[in-house]
């Protein structure tokens, strides 16, 4: 996984597990899709960084303030993988599959989706949005942070308005 900022500072806590939580699910998928406790396991057992209070996200190691945070999106993601891949599929041109994208572009889509649907309303739409557009330009250099942005809006409008997920992944 390339981050194109070798450092980030962020003073922002929440950016900072949500950054860390890309990375556990990015890792999730290219690790055979193991169950959410052992990826939540390994990542807090090899890739916590002790140096957590210091705002600063180093190659390798990520800081997590808000644990409770990371693991609710992992296990809430893992456990309903297929539906919420389904809501995003929905929201992808037809020409253009989930598989096609990024692996970092899909976590990012995934974990905000997955935010999007815990709570009908905490934290708001737009800011789960801003965070995750912010996490993107930690990740890419071009213009992906404005096709996530545009995603988002449409899926966070879609899914705080009618947070009903079997009618959203279904086939109309």
């Amino acid at each position: 996984m390339k981050m194109t900022n070798t450092k980030l500072t962020v003073k922002r806590p929440r950016t900072l597990t949500r950054i860390a939580t890309i990375q556990a699910l990015f890792q999730w998928e290219q690790g055979t899709e193991k169950a959410a406790n052992l990826i939540i396991e390994q990542f807090l057992l090899h890739r916590l960084d002790p140096k957590c209070h210091e705002d600063i996200y180093n190659e390798g190691h990520a800081c997590i303030p808000n644990i409770d945070l990371f693991k609710n999106i992992i296990e809430s993601y893992i456990h309903q993988h297929s539906k919420i891949d389904a809501i995003i599929i929905k929201a992808l041109p037809q020409d253009w599959p989930i598989h096609r994208l990024d692996p970092i572009i899909r976590a990012i889509l995934r974990a905000a989706v997955t935010e999007f649907l815990n709570n009908q309303n905490e934290p708001p739409t737009k800011v789960i949005i801003n965070e995750y557009i912010d996490v993107a330009h930690a990740f890419c250099d071009g213009d992906e942070p404005a096709m996530i942005n545009g995603i988002l809006d449409h899926l966070g409008r879609q899914l705080r308005h009618n947070n009903d997920l079997d009618s959203l992944s279904s086939n109309s």
